[in-house]
């Protein structure tokens, strides 16, 4: 499966929850498939998905919380892990797609095949780390948690033939904002 199969099998089971989406192609890919005034394409800014995610939840704690990333955005900025862990959002879920590739940029490898993401996950203390393979996320997005969710969803590199999203950065954060 590539991203954007992925990225539809998610968006199958959103209904009002906040989505804040990785650079480049994924956000192409998440406004193809559902654009919503919910979603937060970020154009730019590689490796702070996460961390922007992070910013939202905590300043919204009635509202889930969504991050679509990269392994390779992951990768660039491993200390949002552990300040997502210490700052405790209960409406944070943090998806992962490992595709081993930075997709945006051309398909570059990168060292998410030879390292244990979930492992590092783990080893920070997360009780809620998960493949999305071994997890049923409609009934996931039903539950409440003590701490922050992350899932690993292992996928093959490959872009689809998404177009340019038509929004000026500008309207993307104002209809995001007026959501919220």
């Amino acid at each position: 499966m590539i991203r954007y199969n992925a990225i539809q099998e998610i968006m199958n089971h959103i209904t009002n929850e906040l989505i804040i989406c990785n650079i480049g192609f994924p956000c192409k890919e998440l406004y193809q498939i559902k654009d919503r005034e919910e979603n937060f394409y970020m154009l730019g800014s590689m490796g702070l998905c996460s961390s922007i995610g992070l910013g939202i939840a905590l300043s919204n704690p009635n509202k889930k919380v969504i991050s679509i990333d990269g392994d390779g955005s992951i990768l660039m900025n491993l200390a949002t892990l552990v300040t997502i862990k210490n700052q405790n959002p209960k409406n944070y879920i943090l998806i992962i797609l490992d595709n081993g590739a930075y997709g945006s940029t051309g398909n570059q490898e990168t060292y998410a095949k030879n390292t244990d993401l979930l492992k590092i996950i783990k080893s920070i203390g997360y009780k809620n780390a998960y493949e999305y393979e071994e997890i049923d996320f409609k009934k996931l997005l039903e539950k409440d948690y003590n701490e922050p969710v992350i899932i690993r969803y292992k996928i093959e590199p490959g872009n689809s033939k998404s177009p340019v999203i038509p929004l000026s950065p500008e309207e993307i954060k104002n209809r995001f904002m007026e959501k919220i």
